[in-house]
């Protein structure tokens, strides 16, 4: 979930380049928030449901996409003519498919929150006018918090020692925690951008997991039962060709967070959390340092590289005075010790005292979120990175290899350097 900033903000959109290589076009560039804010006209309801898990009225609204332009979609039915062809080689081939549109899915909770967005490609087959099948485009982050939550917490295990390159690669297991799901572009991105990833998504409403299979286009394959089984039994053909396989290493259950660290067995190499609810609060559960939800992630959490990245609304600690004078609304500034707090809760519980490792704060451009990471594997050899320079020096130096072997559409290194605060 995120907070957009408000009143004379900016639309300077900064276009920086890190690798040595021609970037690929970011979909989700914050130039085309006009469209998923649902600022223009076009845009109508798919979903409306009531939450009984503090949600409170779920919806999801549709907007029309720019990107990709008409001119690619055939390259599009090519592909997936080619997908068809290639699980099902006796018939495939002969299956022609075509692109009916691309539309921006914003999932909203009373009415007014937006809790998540994504991009959806519609498609049917030829012959089969009627078998309309939405795929989610798991390249695509659209909101900044994202892309900040995904920079800064790849970026760091990266720096741990840890090999992400093997587990980008499919040689290796990485095993990620997704504790909220919203649309699923967070878990999906993740899955489609490291193929040894295994990632585990925890959402505790039913409803959300609906819109988000139904309206969103996330593989209804991932979708999970309480016993550790998948719901269906095998996918179906339209998951096979979309797919590729990803949606095998998409794990969905609908269950809350605490019941279910505490019954994990699991070892995590990198979690993510982003669990607001329909009255954008952060369960203090998920927080305070003596609930049994911290105390069991921190059993889960891998003792040498683990990191923990969490999804945070922005206060005055870490915004400088000559951005948060301009947009940020005084609910925002008297909010001042929230961030920090929670940051040193999370520190105290997973790195304990003495422990090796580091925490440390940025925030988002664009919106009012900060993003807090975790980590037992950022240190020095002869000593912990104290010195603030030095990590970020460090982070962004990896970042650069994480874009280059994840073929990221957008830099890491503008959002880890932002507002960077180390957590004493």
């Amino acid at each position: 979930m995120w907070q957009r900033a408000g009143g004379s903000w900016r639309w300077n959109i900064r276009r920086l380049c890190t690798a040595a290589r021609r970037r690929i076009e970011d979909e989700g560039d914050w130039i085309y928030s006009s469209e998923w804010w649902g600022t223009g006209s076009g845009g109508y309801t798919v979903l409306h449901s009531t939450s009984d898990k503090g949600n409170g009225i779920v919806s999801v609204l549709a907007y029309p996409s720019s990107r990709p332009s008409k001119e690619r979609w055939p390259e599009m039915e090519r592909w997936l003519q080619q997908r068809c062809a290639e699980i099902y080689p006796s018939y495939g081939g002969n299956t022609r498919f075509k692109v009916l549109g691309y539309q921006w899915r914003t999932l909203r909770f009373n009415e007014d929150t937006r809790q998540s967005t994504v991009k959806v490609m519609a498609a049917c087959r030829e012959s089969e006018p009627g078998s309309v099948c939405y795929m989610q485009q798991a390249h695509c982050l659209a909101v900044p918090y994202l892309k900040s939550m995904v920079s800064t917490g790849l970026a760091t295990v990266a720096s741990s020692n840890y090999d992400l390159v093997s587990a980008a690669h499919g040689k290796k297991t990485m095993n990620i925690l997704c504790i909220g799901h919203g649309g699923g572009s967070l878990p999906l991105f993740l899955a489609n951008k490291i193929q040894g990833a295994i990632v585990h998504i925890v959402e505790i409403d039913p409803i959300v997991i609906s819109a988000s299979v139904q309206a969103m286009g996330f593989p209804c394959f991932s979708v999970m039962t309480p016993s550790g089984e998948r719901v269906m039994s095998k996918p179906n053909t339209i998951d096979e060709v979309l797919w590729k396989g990803t949606h095998e290493r998409l794990n969905l259950y609908e269950s809350d967070a605490e019941k279910f660290i505490l019954e994990s067995t699991n070892l995590y190499d990198l979690v993510f959390i982003d669990a607001y609810d329909g009255d954008d609060v952060f369960p203090c559960k998920l927080w305070d340092p003596d609930s049994p939800f911290v105390k069991a992630l921190s059993d889960q959490l891998h003792p040498k590289h683990g990191t923990v990245v969490v999804n945070l609304h922005s206060d005055s600690d870490i915004l400088n005075a000559t951005e948060s004078g301009s947009y940020i609304n005084q609910q925002l500034l008297q909010m001042g010790k929230y961030v920090s707090s929670i940051g040193r809760a999370y520190k105290d519980a997973l790195l304990g005292n003495g422990s090796s490792g580091l925490a440390y704060i940025v925030s988002a451009p664009w919106v009012c979120n900060s993003t807090l990471v975790v980590s037992r594997g950022l240190w020095c050899r002869k000593g912990y990175y104290y010195n603030r320079d030095l990590v970020v020096k460090t982070l962004i130096s990896k970042s650069l290899e994480v874009e280059l072997v994840l073929n990221l559409p957008f830099p890491c290194f503008q959002y880890i350097k932002r507002d960077f605060t180390l957590i004493d």
